[in-house]
C-alpha cells in the first residue's frame, strides 16, 4: 500500500494571516463606507437646507405680492338689470378694520403687519399634539443653552388681500388673512422651530344687519368652521428645523418701517426684505466639534445682531426681497 508523502493544506500561520489581512480589508471598506455616508449625509442636509428655504421664498412671494388687492367688479349690463338685493356691489363693500386702536388691533385690515421677535398664533396648551412630536410648546422661547444667549426667533407677519367670486350671492368679495408663524418643537428630546401658516376667511354677506348705533354692516374674521367652506385653517406645518425668520419692511423712500397697524407710514410698504434660517436635521449633528467661545458659528439675520451658536448643527440663511403690488392707498 502506498504511502502519501505530501499532503495539500494551509497551514496555521497562514491562515492567521489571512484572518489578520481580511479584518484590515474589512476596517478599511467600513471606514470608506462610514466616510462616505457621513458625506452623503452633509450633503443631503444642505441638500434640505436650501430646499426648505426656498418651498417657503416661493410661498411668501406669492402671498406678499396678494397683499391688499381688491377687486373691481364695475358696471355690468346683465348685473344692472338685476333687482337691488340680487345685484353684485360694483365695488368692495366690506367692512375696514383699520387696527388702529387696542380693540381692534387684532381685526386689522392692513394688509401688511409684521411683529418682531412673536412666536405662536391661535396656539393654546390645550391644542392637540402634532403626529409625530413630542409636544408643542406655547412658551415664547426655548431655554438658552450654556454660553449661548437668549433666543430670538421669530417674526410673524400677517397678509390681507381680497378675491371675488361671481357665483357666490351671499358674498361675492371675498377677504384673506395670511399668517406665517414659528412654533416651538420638540422630536425625540431635539428641539427646534417650526414654519406654521394659517389662513382666515372675512366673514360678511350682503345680507348681515347694519349696527344701528354705528350704521356699519360689521363682519369677522373666521378660520373654522362650515363657515369657511374648507378654505381657511388654524395652522399648518410647514417646514421644521427652524432657526429664525425675519421680517423688514422697507418704505417708499428705501426707509425702514414699523409695519404694524397703528403707524401712520404703513401704506408706504413697498417691499419687505426676508430672512429665513434653518439648520440640519441630523440630530447627532453637522459638524465633528462643538464650536468655542473663542470660535463660535456666526449666523446674521436682518434687524438683529449676529448670534453666536456652539452646538454641531449646520445653520444657513436666506436672503430675498419681495415687492409689493397692490399697497398704496387706504380704501
Amino acid at each position: 500500500m502506498r504511502k502519501l508523502s505530501k499532503i495539500a493544506g494551509v497551514t496555521l500561520i497562514e491562515m492567521l494571516i489571512g484572518v489578520a489581512v481580511s479584518s484590515i480589508m474589512i476596517a478599511a471598506m467600513y471606514s470608506s463606507y462610514t466616510v462616505i455616508n457621513n458625506s452623503y449625509s452633509k450633503v443631503t442636509d444642505v441638500a434640505s437646507i436650501s430646499r426648505s428655504g426656498r418651498d417657503i421664498v416661493a410661498m411668501l412671494m406669492r402671498d406678499i405680492r396678494m397683499a391688499g388687492y381688491k377687486h373691481y367688479y364695475g358696471y355690468n349690463v346683465e348685473n344692472e338689470a338685476l333687482t337691488i338685493d340680487q345685484r353684485i356691489p360694483r365695488q368692495d363693500y366690506l367692512q375696514f378694520v383699520p387696527g388702529d386702536t387696542t380693540e381692534t388691533m387684532l381685526d386689522s385690515h392692513v394688509p401688511i403687519v409684521i411683529y418682531r421677535s412673536t412666536l405662536n398664533y391661535l396656539y393654546s396648551a390645550s391644542e392637540p399634539k402634532i403626529p409625530g412630536y413630542d409636544f408643542i410648546t406655547t412658551n415664547e422661547t426655548f431655554p438658552s443653552k450654556a454660553g449661548e444667549p437668549e433666543d430670538f426667533c421669530c417674526d410673524r407677519i400677517h397678509i390681507v388681500y381680497g378675491d371675488f367670486d361671481a357665483s357666490d350671492t351671499e358674498q361675492p368679495y371675498k377677504k384673506y388673512r395670511i399668517t406665517y408663524f414659528a412654533v416651538p418643537l420638540q422630536k425625540n428630546d431635539d428641539q427646534y422651530y417650526g414654519v406654521f401658516r394659517s389662513k382666515e376667511y372675512w366673514l360678511q354677506k350682503k345680507s348681515d344687519p347694519v349696527d344701528p348705533e354705528t350704521g356699519i354692516q360689521k363682519g369677522k374674521w373666521i378660520i373654522t368652521g362650515d363657515e369657511c367652506d374648507g378654505d381657511c385653517y388654524e395652522g399648518e406645518l410647514i417646514r421644521e428645523h427652524l432657526s429664525d425668520m425675519s421680517f423688514v419692511a422697507i418704505g417708499k423712500h428705501g426707509e425702514v418701517i414699523n409695519a404694524i397697524p397703528t403707524n401712520e407710514k404703513i401704506y408706504d410698504i413697498r417691499s419687505i426684505d426676508i430672512t429665513l434660517t434653518f439648520r440640519s436635521g441630523t440630530k447627532k449633528g453637522f459638524f465633528r466639534k462643538i464650536a468655542t467661545a473663542a470660535e463660535p458659528r456666526i449666523v446674521k439675520s436682518l434687524g438683529r445682531k449676529a448670534r453666536p451658536f456652539f452646538d454641531k448643527f449646520l445653520r444657513d440663511s436666506i436672503f430675498v426681497t419681495v415687492h409689493t403690488r397692490n399697497i398704496g392707498s387706504l380704501l
